[in-house]
């Protein structure tokens, strides 16, 4: 992706909100975010954290990130706030911008070429060259929720659908800081491929 293609100028960039900022206008969840946030912290290693500086230091490193999202999704108030951790962490400028406020920014970085799936973490150098993106939640999650799915189906069959939400919920909601963790290696993997590490 080239930066004359991108609507995701220099300028443009710059209008996106801090992690402060963005948590200060959202509307739900606060709460959550708090969460995440706070299990955040135990997701990165302190090696983690060294890897991260390192990146963000070298010449053409992994300088700046943009995230997409919203207050009222899960994999948001999971994922937004390790990035926020990472970026405090490293020295890695953040800029968020909430997703269905910015669709041109969102239909340039599409899951697969057709969903706007959130959150969505855009990485780029210090002169905003773009690097990679990474989108949503890491597989393991995609695998485990289908998992657990599967288990909720079998075991609470006939059962009230708010219950069965609930439970989902519950059990899935219980995975987030093992996710946290995935989230972290899957997006180290992608740095290490963009700056050779």
């Amino acid at each position: 992706m080239g930066n004359d293609k991108s609507v995701v100028t220099e300028e443009r960039y710059q209008q996106g909100y801090t992690y402060e900022e963005f948590i200060d206008k959202i509307n739900v969840n606060k709460d959550r975010f708090d969460q995440y946030y706070g299990t955040a912290a135990d997701a990165i290693t302190v090696e983690d954290k060294e890897f991260f500086k390192k990146a963000v230091q070298q010449d053409g490193g992994v300088a700046r990130v943009l995230v997409l999202g919203e207050d009222w999704c899960p994999d948001v108030y999971r994922g937004m706030p390790l990035m926020a951790r990472i970026a405090e962490a490293s020295g890695m400028e953040i800029k968020i911008f909430p997703r269905d406020e910015n669709l041109d920014i969102m239909n340039e970085f599409l899951n697969h070429g057709e969903h706007q799936s959130i959150p969505t973490f855009v990485f780029y150098t210090s002169t905003q060259e773009y690097l990679f993106h990474w989108i949503e939640r890491p597989s393991v999650a995609n695998e485990e929720t289908a998992a657990i799915d599967k288990q909720i189906e079998k075991d609470m069959a006939g059962r009230d659908e708010q219950e069965v939400r609930r439970a989902r919920r519950d059990k899935v909601n219980a995975k987030f800081p093992d996710w946290q963790k995935a989230t972290v290696i899957e997006i180290k993997d992608l740095v290490a491929k963009v700056i050779g590490s």
